[in-house]
C-alpha cells in the first residue's frame, strides 16, 4: 500500500488495519462461498433493521441491511456460527428469503449506528424515491440554476449527511434545470458530477469525494435493483421518483472504468414528452404536410437522425395526435422511454426471443390501427413493417440515416425491395436539435451584406414556404441570465426536413439509386432542407447561425 501523504502516521496505521480487516472478511466469504460486502460504504435500509432488534443484532453479530418484499440481506461476521444458522431458520419460518453477506466487525458496528433511526424513518429504498411535495418544491425552488446546485452539494455537511439526501439534491437539481442526464465519472483522485443540459455537459461538482461516492453508488444500485457486489461488469436498471402529481423514471447505466464505476442516469420526465404537433416547432407548411399524412389510413412515416435528436419526442407527438377511443395503437420499443396513457406499449426482450421482428409479427395479430416500431435495424423488421403499412396499418418508425434522402439507400442496403419502399413509405423526416435562445437574448444588427444574402436565400425557397412570414428579419445573440444559468440558451428547438414520397420519387427508387439522386429529387419537388429550416429559425430569433452550423455543417446560403 502506498502511504497517503495527507494522513498522519496514526491515521495511516488505522487505514492499514481497516484494509487488512476487509481483506480478512473477503477471505472468509470466499471460504464460505458467500458474497463479501464492504458495508461501511453501503447504505443501510432502516426498514430492514426493524426485522431484528438492535439488542439481538449485537448479540448475534449480525445486521439486516436491505429488504425488498420478502428478500432480506443479512450481514454477518461469522457465517459458520450456530447462532447465525438459528436466526436464518427463524427468519425463513417467518417467510423471509435470507441472503448472507460476510462483512468485517468494523463495518457491522457502522451498520448498528443506523438503529437510532428506527421508528423515525420509513423508506422504500428499492425501486422508488418518494419525495414529499413540499420538500420537492423547496428543493426545486432553491436549485434554480446549476451554480446553486453546485453550492448545495459542496456545502453539504458530510459528517452528518445521509446518502439519500445528497441523491435527492442531485436528482432535484437535474429536474429543476431540465437535465436529460446525470453523470458520475470516477477519476484518479475523485469523482466528477455533471449534468447534460440542452445537449451539452456542465460540471456540477468536479471533485466529489470517493468515500461519499461509494455511498451514493450503493444507494443507486439498491434503488435500481442492481448487484451491490458487482463492480467489474456493466449493469443496467431503473427506478422511479414518485412525486404527488407525476412519476419520473430514472434509467441507470453503470460501467466499470479505470478508476471505478461510472454512472449515467437518464432523466425521463413525462412532462417533456406530452407535446402537440403545434409544439414541435414546425413551420406552417411542414405542419400542414404532417397533419395530412397523419390522416392517411395506412402507409409508413419514417424519422431519421442521430441518438438524442428528438425522434422519440416527435413520434410520441404523432401517437398522441392519433390517440382516440376508436383507434388501437400498439408500440414495440427498446426500451419504453415514457409511459403513454391509452396506448399499448411493449418492450423487446432479445434474451427471450422477443425482437423487433418477432414482436412486430405478433402485434399484427392484435388488430392494431397504428403501430410504432422503435427502430428498423434489419431486413426482417423492415419487410414486416412495410407489409404492415401495405395492409391497412399506419406505421411509424426510425432508421439510422443522416438525412431524409439517406433513409432510402439504407432500406435498400437492408435488402428491402425497391418497389415495396416507394409503395409503402409516405413520408420521411430528418431532424436535429439546436439550443433555443433564452428570453434574455440581445438584438443583433443585420449588416447590408447579410440582408442581401438572406433576401436571396428567401427567394430561393420552395413556393410552399410563405415568404410573408419572413418579411421582418430579426436576429439575436445570446446574453446570459440566472434563468439560463448564464448560458444564453434555454431549451431546444428541432430543425426538420420533410421528404414526401410521391409518384416521381417512387419511380426514382431503384436498387442502385444513390442518396444524392434522392436528395436532388426531393429538393426539386419542394423539400426544405435541415439547414434551410435552421436559417429560417435564425432569422425569426429562435436560435443562432452557430447552433445551426454545429448540426448541419458549414452554412451555404
Amino acid at each position: 500500500m502506498v502511504p497517503d501523504p495527507k494522513l498522519g502516521l496514526n491515521d495511516q496505521l488505522a487505514k492499514i488495519r481497516r484494509e487488512a480487516e476487509e481483506k480478512a472478511a473477503e477471505k472468509t466469504a470466499q471460504q464460505a462461498k458467500l458474497s463479501y460486502l464492504n458495508l461501511s460504504t453501503s447504505p443501510v435500509q432502516v426498514d430492514a433493521l426493524k426485522i431484528v432488534s438492535e439488542k439481538e443484532a449485537r448479540r448475534l453479530q449480525v445486521a439486516p441491511f436491505q429488504l425488498k418484499a420478502k428478500e432480506l440481506a443479512l450481514a454477518v461476521v461469522d457465517p459458520a456460527a450456530s447462532a447465525v444458522s438459528d436466526l436464518v431458520k427463524k427468519l425463513q419460518a417467518d417467510g423471509y428469503q435470507v441472503k448472507l453477506f460476510v462483512v468485517s466487525a468494523s463495518a457491522l458496528s457502522y451498520a448498528w449506528t443506523y438503529y437510532k433511526y428506527v421508528g423515525e424513518v420509513s423508506e422504500n429504498i428499492t425501486g422508488k424515491v418518494n419525495i414529499e411535495e413540499k420538500k420537492f418544491n423547496e428543493l426545486t425552488a432553491e436549485l434554480t440554476d446549476i451554480q446553486k446546485v453546485k453550492k448545495a452539494i459542496t456545502d453539504f455537511d458530510f459528517k452528518t449527511f445521509q446518502t439519500g439526501q445528497i441523491l435527492e439534491v442531485a436528482l432535484a437539481g437535474a429536474i429543476s434545470n431540465r437535465a436529460s442526464d446525470i453523470h458520475f465519472e470516477a477519476e484518479e483522485h475523485g469523482v466528477r458530477l455533471r449534468y447534460r443540459i440542452d445537449g451539452l455537459l456542465h460540471d456540477i461538482v468536479p471533485d466529489l469525494s470517493k468515500d461519499i461516492y461509494r455511498f451514493l453508488l450503493s444507494r443507486i444500485k439498491l434503488l435500481s435493483n442492481l448487484k451491490l457486489n458487482v463492480a467489474d461488469a456493466p449493469q443496467d436498471g431503473r427506478f422511479t421518483i414518485a412525486l404527488p402529481k407525476k412519476e419520473i423514471e430514472i434509467r441507470v447505466s453503470i460501467n466499470p472504468s479505470e478508476f471505478g464505476e461510472a454512472v449515467v442516469m437518464r432523466v425521463l420526465d413525462p412532462s417533456g414528452i406530452q407535446l402537440s404537433l403545434q409544439q414541435l416547432g414546425l413551420r406552417n407548411d411542414d405542419l400542414a404536410i404532417i397533419e395530412t399524412e397523419l390522416k392517411q389510413p395506412n402507409g409508413m412515416i419514417l424519422n431519421t437522425g442521430p441518438t438524442g435528436s428528438g425522434k422519440t419526442t416527435t413520434l410520441y407527438a404523432f401517437l398522441l395526435h392519433k390517440r382516440d377511443p376508436e383507434t388501437k395503437i400498439i408500440t414495440i420499443e427498446d426500451p419504453i422511454e415514457y409511459r403513454l396513457e391509452d396506448i399499448e406499449q411493449t418492450q423487446v426482450k432479445p434474451e427471450a426471443g422477443y425482437t423487433f421482428a418477432s414482436g412486430l409479427r405478433s402485434l399484427m395479430r392484435q388488430d392494431p390501427d397504428v403501430i410504432l416500431v422503435g427502430e428498423v435495424r434489419d431486413k426482417e423488421t423492415a419487410e414486416i413493417a412495410i407489409q404492415a403499412a401495405l395492409t391497412g396499418h399506419l406505421v411509424f418508425s426510425t432508421v439510422h440515416a443522416n438525412s431524409a434522402a439517406g433513409a432510402i439507400p439504407r432500406f435498400l442496403d437492408l435488402g428491402v425491395k425497391a418497389a415495396s419502399i416507394g409503395t409503402a413509405v409516405n413520408l420521411i423526416i430528418a431532424q436535429r436539435l439546436v439550443r433555443r435562445l433564452c428570453e434574455c437574448k440581445l438584438p443583433e444588427k443585420v449588416s447590408d451584406a447579410d440582408a442581401t444574402k438572406i433576401k436571396k436565400f428567401l427567394n430561393g425557397l420552395p413556393a410552399r414556404v410563405n415568404k410573408g412570414d419572413y418579411k421582418k428579419v430579426e436576429m439575436f445573440k445570446p446574453k446570459g441570465c440566472p434563468k439560463c444559468s448564464g448560458m444564453g440558451y434555454r431549451g431546444r428547438v428541432a430543425l426538420m426536413e420533410l421528404m414526401e414520397v410521391g409518384d416521381e420519387m417512387e419511380d426514382l427508387i431503384k436498387p442502385d439509386v444513390s442518396e444524392l439522386k434522392v436528395q436532388q429529387q426531393s429538393v426539386k419537388q419542394g423539400m426544405v432542407t435541415l439547414q434551410q429550416d435552421g436559417i429560417l429559425k435564425v432569422i425569426t430569433g429562435l436560435t443562432t447561425f452557430e447552433e445551426v452550423e454545429g448540426v448541419t455543417g458549414p452554412l451555404q446560403y
